[in-house]
């Protein structure tokens, strides 16, 4: 018989080495009156100029069911009062969504998100905003001209 500390242990192992490949903690965990959020952006840390792709999941806060159809907004304000945002987008997995933000400004911004379950509630603000600081990515100008077409 195994005892159940060693059981326990090559269970552990076990789920370790079976589980898919985590990708790096950079999720951002808020919260809402009714609402969790955990949101990740595929470029980090962001770079302004270039679309930054946010996916966000929503789960109910008692329930922990994922929330589906409902609506939300990511949106971003820098000190010189700039500021953007996206609607969220459904699917395709239960309960994420996905947004897209273009920093025009390297610099620190304020980050906030705003969700609900449907168009008859008021939006909930997350209880929390954060600050992300987003780096200088290229520029635009005469100094990005395509390359010319190769000839065959």
């Amino acid at each position: 018989m195994i005892p159940m500390r060693r059981l326990v242990l090559l269970a552990c192992a076990v789920g370790v080495a079976c589980s898919p490949p985590d990708r790096p903690n950079t999720d951002i965990r808020l919260w809402t009156q009714d609402f969790e959020i955990r949101a990740w952006s595929d470029v980090t840390p962001p770079v302004s100029l270039e679309p930054i792709q946010y996916t966000i999941v929503v789960r109910d806060k008692k329930t922990r069911e994922p929330i589906a159809d409902g609506q939300g907004r990511i949106y971003a304000t820098n000190a010189d009062g700039i500021t953007k945002w996206d609607g969220f987008r459904y699917g395709p997995e239960p309960g994420t969504y996905h947004a897209t933000l273009m920093f025009p400004a390297a610099g620190e911004w304020a980050m906030g998100m705003q969700f609900r379950r449907d168009s008859t509630q008021l939006l909930q603000k997350t209880v929390e905003d954060w600050r992300q600081t987003v780096y200088v990515g290229e520029e635009f100008g005469p100094t990005k001209t395509p390359a010319p077409p190769v000839k065959p």
